[in-house]
């Protein structure tokens, strides 16, 4: 962190796709030129946040170098899994609690900050879902710490793209209702945040921003009528939550794309 000890800083980071070969590209290239830029800011963050979709096949050995590669930012990664994860390597190279397939939700105390991670994953679906009693738990979870900030992430966001392939994979509109009635009882949650969906998008669920951020490797075409996802390589990018006493502030941060 930067000379000002009252600013607290959450990076996040999303969609690293460790292990695809995405119309050529190179997902290792684009963490490493991440991972440089965020070393280059004047004031480096206190704390990680991995939004899914760390690998593309689920492999120990693509967490592996996952970690490797973030090792230079000398943080514990705060995983949560996304569509193209499996939970148990997962669980397995980042210490998340649960077993086997269970859910891999878990809420970490960052001093000023709390940072509830929500798994919408559903196992073989690229889709997610709060169902097995997930909405429940983040309820009876947010209840234990009413009066810290809390930043709420998941990898399916809550919100409407208006992208047809993203309306089919997202986050069941069920789902979407239930996690705003749960919002709604706990003022506390100051941002719900999320990746997936490869590009930058804000929206509001139960009076709350819900932000996306890019991914740190191809980035989704804004097209509104496309029958398929078009990826491009488009900058990457990252987030930065600034907070401050109870306020937080977001940094959607882009960095040169490759070539």
């Amino acid at each position: 962190m930067g000379g000002d000890r009252d600013l607290f800083l959450l990076l996040q980071i999303s969609d690293l796709h460790i292990g695809a070969d995405w119309d050529g590209a190179d997902p290792d290239e684009c963490l490493l030129r991440a991972v440089e830029a965020i070393l280059s800011l004047p004031d480096q963050p206190d704390a990680l946040l991995v939004s899914g979709d760390l690998a593309d096949n689920g492999t120990p050995e693509e967490y592996r170098r996952v970690r490797e590669l973030l090792a230079p930012l000398d943080l514990e990664p705060h995983v949560l899994p996304g569509n193209h994860d499996l939970r148990a390597p997962l669980r397995e190279a980042f210490g998340l609690p649960g077993a086997g397939e269970e859910p891999t939700s878990h809420a970490v105390d960052l001093g000023p900050l709390r940072l509830v991670c929500l798994d919408s994953t559903i196992p073989g679906s690229e889709a997610g879902s709060l169902d097995g009693g997930r909405s429940a738990w983040l309820d009876a979870t947010l209840a234990e710490d009413p009066r810290t900030p809390t930043v709420l992430a998941l990898h399916h966001p809550p919100l409407r793209t208006e992208i047809p392939t993203f309306e089919r994979i997202g986050l069941a509109p069920e789902s979407c209702a239930e996690l705003a009635e749960v919002v709604a009882r706990h003022p506390q949650v100051t941002r719900i945040v999320a990746g997936h969906v490869h590009r930058s998008i804000i929206a509001e669920l139960a009076g709350r921003a819900v932000v996306t951020v890019p991914s740190t490797y191809l980035q989704t075409a804004l097209d509104f009528t496309a029958p398929k996802l078009k990826m491009r390589p488009d900058p990457p990018g990252f987030a930065i939550h600034a907070l401050r006493d109870t306020s937080l502030a977001t940094h959607l941060q882009r960095i040169p794309s490759l070539g």
